[in-house]
């Protein structure tokens, strides 16, 4: 069986949702991402118009105005869902992280020793 699309999103799909939380559009997203993860995490123009388009087309997103070439977008019910998911999603993999680091002592690297 297919994986349903975007059931499990990227980092950058990840925080450009969550940005769309309040109106943006492509250049405050990513200045919001960069600020967000400390510059960490960043998004170039040609993934972010392509996620855009993505998100729009699956109905995650819905375009708010156009002025000129600024687009600006908002997060639908659809797209809050998918974000939550994803948090929960990773919510579950640092409490089996934690779990295991607890139930074995700490974390190891067997094969960096010296």
């Amino acid at each position: 069986m297919a994986r349903e699309k975007f059931h499990t999103l990227t980092e950058q799909m990840f925080y450009i949702l969550l940005c769309l939380q309040s109106e943006c559009y492509g250049m405050d997203i990513m200045e919001k991402i960069r600020i967000m993860t400390n510059e960490q995490v960043t998004v170039g123009p040609g993934t972010l118009y392509n996620l855009l388009e993505s998100f729009e087309n699956s109905g995650m997103i819905y375009e708010t105005k156009v002025e000129g070439r600024k687009r600006s977008y908002l997060i639908t019910d659809k797209g809050l869902r998918a974000l939550e998911r994803e948090y929960q999603r990773l919510i579950k993999l640092t409490d089996a992280y934690q779990q295991y680091v607890m139930k074995n002592g700490g974390v190891s690297n067997e094969n960096n020793k010296a």
